[in-house]
């Protein structure tokens, strides 16, 4: 039943997205008010709110593993294909990729110049915040969006190649899953259910066309290439180029290589055999982000451009919902700290010093985990525990850096799910942040955090400082 259930609310949101989804000429800065006022508003939102409940709740239902792999993906699929054909949903941001794709075309360089200044004819279907900003992504991005303009032609056209594109990278990261699943340990029906059928998926990797998917896909290649093919120069080597793809897609990507380079590792894990083995991996990775911008002949611009990405600021991000309430406490004593960006700027620090330790941590457990007839360091389980060691790493750096970015979107938090799919035993940790996440944004991608910004602040603090609390407490209560 809840294949059904969910394709009903599939449909139920691609309904949503052709009345009131995010269309090039709906009015920008609307609010929910102003949404239901709208001649189509009360069954705009009521298709969007009942669509999501379902997909929702199916996608929870099955949440422990699906009946079968096939089952999986064909539901997933099912799933997908209202969404397919549906208008853009829950973001407008596929009309900035159009806009910054066309800029380059027009052999302006997208990282020196906003799409207001370069003059793009899709202007007005860019979010207000994004039109003054140089673009955050990596040059393959980069060309992808300038080939989707080249073949898409006006904005529709260019709207469908980059769907085309955020599906092709759905795709190749679901051909992934079953390796992956497969070397980690872990059923192949969960993994793939968990990953490819939550409604974030759906509504943001398809119906909004984001290029988180390509991302992902690159992403999930690199890693099997490194996991299944640990020691070989000529795999790690490729294994590095589609990571280092994934990075001039979308920097995110950056955290997981450590992670990679230590599934690269074959045999007993030495800091000799990681230089050895994970050398060959950096290689490809440099050799993919020095080649590209190269190609593309951006160069480096793109890194200055993440500087902009957080121009926003949203509770949704804790860093910066702590900083708001510093904010909002100094103004009642009369002043003005501004608080949030040198909150975010700790955060970012604590950032590093987390992936260090995640890092440390998985370097040890496979130490301990090595079998003892490769060499003296320790005895544990099977083969399984390498791969799972490593990818359950990477997928906890992305938790890290997702929770202490300056600004999250609702479709950041597919970037840990496809990971933590593949290797946590227990879920509800993470499915349940993924689930609340697919109700933040409206169908024409009017973020909701944008009208609860002090309560909103105000219980993301204090969810996170007694999370932050809890943790430690557990930690301490661990016997040595």
């Amino acid at each position: 039943m809840a294949r059904y259930v969910g394709l009903v609310g599939a449909v139920l949101l691609a309904v949503a997205a052709y009345l009131g989804g995010a269309l090039p000429n709906a009015p920008l800065g609307a609010t929910p008010a102003s949404i239901w006022r709208a001649p189509d508003g009360p069954a705009t939102l009521t298709c969007w709110l009942a669509g999501t409940v379902l997909l929702v709740g199916a996608w929870w239902s099955v949440r422990r593993g699906a009946p079968s792999t096939r089952w999986a993906y064909v539901t997933a699929g099912l799933w997908a294909l209202p969404l397919l054909v549906a208008p853009p949903l829950g973001s407008r941001d596929v009309y900035s990729y159009a806009c910054q794709g066309w800029t380059y075309t027009q052999g302006v360089d997208p990282y020196a110049v906003p799409v207001a200044a370069a003059g793009c004819p899709w202007l007005d279907a860019v979010a207000p915040i994004w039109r003054d900003t140089p673009a955050p992504y990596g040059p393959v991005f980069v060309l992808l969006a300038a080939l989707a303009v080249g073949l898409g032609g006006g904005l529709t056209g260019t709207i469908v190649a980059l769907r085309v594109i955020a599906v092709a990278g759905l795709l190749l990261g679901a051909l992934c899953l079953p390796g992956l699943a497969r070397a980690a340990g872990v059923p192949v029906r969960r993994a793939a259910w968990l990953a490819l059928a939550g409604p974030l998926v759906g509504v943001h990797l398809v119906a909004g066309a984001h290029n988180d998917a390509v991302m992902l896909g690159l992403l999930l290649s690199g890693l099997l290439l490194a996991v299944r093919r640990p020691g070989r120069p000529s795999s790690l080597l490729v294994a590095g180029v589609l990571l280092g793809l994934a990075v001039t897609v979308k920097a995110s990507a950056a955290v997981v290589l450590p992670f990679a380079a230590l599934a690269a590792v074959r045999g007993c894990p030495t800091v000799r055999a990681l230089a050895r083995d994970g050398g060959w991996l950096a290689g490809g990775s440099l050799a993919a982000l020095l080649v590209s911008s190269a190609v593309s002949g951006l160069g480096f611009g793109w890194v200055g451009g993440l500087t902009h990405s957080g121009d926003s600021e949203q509770w949704t991000s804790p860093p910066t919902a702590v900083g708001l309430v510093v904010d909002y406490a100094g103004a009642l004593a009369g002043r003005d700290p501004q608080a949030v960006p040198v909150v975010r700027a700790v955060a970012l620090l604590l950032l590093a010093v987390v992936l260090v330790l995640l890092w440390w941590r998985a370097w040890r457990d496979l130490r301990a985990s090595a079998d003892p007839a490769m060499a003296r360091c320790g005895a544990g389980p099977g083969s399984a525990a390498r791969p799972r060691i490593t990818l359950h790493g990477a997928g906890l750096a992305l938790v890290a850096t997702v929770v202490l970015s300056p600004v999250f979107h609702p479709w950041y938090a597919t970037w840990p799910l496809v990971l933590l799919a593949l290797t946590a035993t227990r879920t509800t940790w993470f499915l349940l942040p993924a689930a609340a996440a697919a109700f933040l944004a409206l169908p024409d991608g009017t973020n909701l955090a944008r009208f609860t910004k002090a309560p909103g602040a105000v219980a993301m603090t204090a969810l996170f400082l007694s999370l932050a609390l809890l943790g430690t407490l557990r930690r301490r209560s661990r016997p040595r």
